[in-house]
């Protein structure tokens, strides 16, 4: 045994994917335990916040205070909200407006803003602007409306008797809060979904589900694919037939068709991951089984199976001790696959609607599902669905690297 793992850890490409699959376990097994929230729990009012930091603005404004003079600040602040595209367009409405367009400099933002402030008119018809480009214009105009003033905001509070607002503070541009003193701040690396919950704890969750039903629904087929593969190939004739008949039978049926057909039949509300790990997994057993039996005919005539026999040892003491050892790395290597196999039967079951419910917990292909209802590809939403491809990516490609490590190293030809 410490023979045959040290063999196998000195296959490059089993320890690089081992490593990789290592580290998406320690990763789903370890943030739990420090980012306790529900991988469901909505987060935040409205769809598909950006990655980043959120820090409250009404503990900000309660926070110290601290004045810093940064040369590039009002600059970045302009930037924020005078995007190129903005920038384009003001030209474009004060060409059409009758300014030369050399006289327009798009670079230089004091410039650019006083034409607009001195010509912009919102009733102004301009010829061949449709109503919709006329309506831009005018948001852009309010969201342009103090962007170069120095002056700071007022804070004001209704006096409770007379119900009026009263000046009770300002916040100058030269105003900095440090973030570790606001009482109030929220790290979201992979911003929110759809529905407002934070994407990395819904992802962490999800990775774990659906290596669940992975390693579920692989152990089944494994399971089924051994038995029937054993008993077709050592025992052979009328058994090998009858099982051979079904194996071949399922081996001409999509498997996605008897999953589809299967899921819907099974309805919403029984879909548990458990469920669904289960039917790709009774699904899923027939390849298994015909390599299985493959090698078990290769080994029944084998000297030390006929000595077993004349023995006089049962079939199934002479399966488990003088077959079953030999094709053990060969059955590992099929629950690598079984397990790869059922990850990816599960994400696209459920991007057409008929995985696991949705009311329970998340998995990667109901993330997929969500992000495609929502248009997350169309908005440019990327983070609502890229990481949960690179997740399905980089387990998919770790078992494949162990799988191939293994057969390179249980394989002689393959070895030399």
């Amino acid at each position: 045994m410490k023979h045959t793992l040290r063999q196998v850890f000195r296959s490059g490409k089993f320890v690089f994917g081992f490593c990789i699959f290592a580290a998406i376990l320690l990763t789903v097994i370890f943030y739990p335990l420090f980012i306790k929230a529900p991988p469901l729990q909505i987060v935040g009012q409205g769809t598909f916040f950006e990655p980043g930091i959120y820090v409250s603005v009404y503990d900000s404004l309660n926070s110290k205070p601290y004045t810093l003079y940064l040369e590039d600040a009002a600059a970045k602040r302009i930037a924020s909200k005078l995007s190129e595209a903005d920038r384009l367009a003001i030209k474009e409405w004060l060409v059409a407006a009758g300014i030369a367009e050399t006289e327009i400099d798009t670079a230089n933002t004091q410039k650019l803003l006083d034409q607009w402030v001195n010509n912009y008119d919102p009733k102004k018809n301009i010829p061949g602007m449709t109503n919709a480009r006329r309506n831009y214009f005018v948001r852009l105009n309010s969201s342009l409306k103090g962007l170069l003033s120095t002056e700071g905001a007022t804070i004001a509070a209704k006096d409770p008797q007379t119900s009026t607002l009263q000046e009770i503070g300002t916040v100058n541009t030269s105003d900095y809060v440090n973030v570790n003193q606001v009482a109030n701040v929220r790290l979201l690396p992979l911003g929110t979904d759809n529905f407002g919950r934070d994407v990395l704890t819904e992802l962490v969750k999800a990775t774990v589900v659906s290596l669940q039903i992975g390693f579920v629904a692989g152990i089944i087929a494994t399971l089924i694919g051994l038995i029937l593969g054993l008993l077709a190939g050592y025992v052979g004739g009328m058994v090998d037939d009858i099982i051979m008949f079904f194996t071949n039978l399922l081996t001409v049926i999509p498997t996605i068709v008897l999953l589809i057909l299967i899921s819907f039949s099974i309805g919403q509300e029984q879909r548990g991951p458990f469920t669904i790990a289960a039917v790709i997994g009774l699904t899923g057993w027939y390849w298994t089984a015909r390599a299985v039996r493959a090698q078990v005919v290769s080994l029944r005539n084998r000297d030390h199976v006929n000595l077993s026999k004349l023995s006089g040892h049962s079939i199934a003491h002479i399966i488990i001790n003088d077959i079953l050892p030999y094709i053990a790395s060969y059955v590992v290597m099929a629950l690598i696959l079984q397990i790869t196999a059922a990850i990816l039967s599960e994400a696209q079951l459920s991007i057409l609607g008929l995985g696991p419910r949705t009311t329970d917990v998340p998995t990667l292909g109901l993330m997929m599902n969500w992000a495609m209802i929502y248009q997350a590809q169309i908005l440019g939403k990327w983070w609502a669905y890229f990481p949960v491809i690179v997740v399905i990516a980089l387990i998919t490609f770790s078992m494949n690297l162990m799988n191939t490590g293994l057969d390179q190293v249980f394989n002689p030809a393959l070895r030399e």
